[in-house]
């Protein structure tokens, strides 16, 4: 089944302005990462805008709340789902949004907090 295109605005976060309108056709969650304008974007939120038609609320177009980010180097497919840094390690998040708690910024290689999880 063919995925429908709906108008997406991108609003950048600090400071809050629109830097765009596409149509995607992809469901872009938190943690995602978005090219626009040559420019690589980290999704923080996701918003449905919906319009009352005939009587029924329809899913009008989708607002993206991003911030300017280097798209990350260390990944993981977990669960179905891309997550950040090395998930051997104890530390890791298990986030799309964050790495870890003693070591956010990364990168986990050669880390000196990394401990083997159990």
């Amino acid at each position: 089944m063919e995925q429908p295109t709906l108008s997406t605005e991108v609003i950048l976060t600090h400071p809050q302005q629109t830097i765009g309108n596409v149509q995607l056709d992809w469901s872009p969650q938190p943690g995602s990462y978005l090219d626009l304008n040559g420019k690589t974007y980290a999704v923080l939120e996701r918003h449905h805008r919906y319009q009352l038609r005939a009587g029924r609320y329809q899913l009008h177009k989708i607002a993206l709340y991003v911030q300017s980010a280097p798209r990350p180097l260390e990944r993981s497919l977990v669960a179905g789902r891309w997550v950040l840094g090395d998930v051997s390690c104890r530390f890791n998040a298990q986030s799309e949004l964050i790495r870890c708690a003693v070591n956010p910024e990364g990168p986990c290689e050669a880390c000196q907090f990394y401990e083997q999880s159990v």
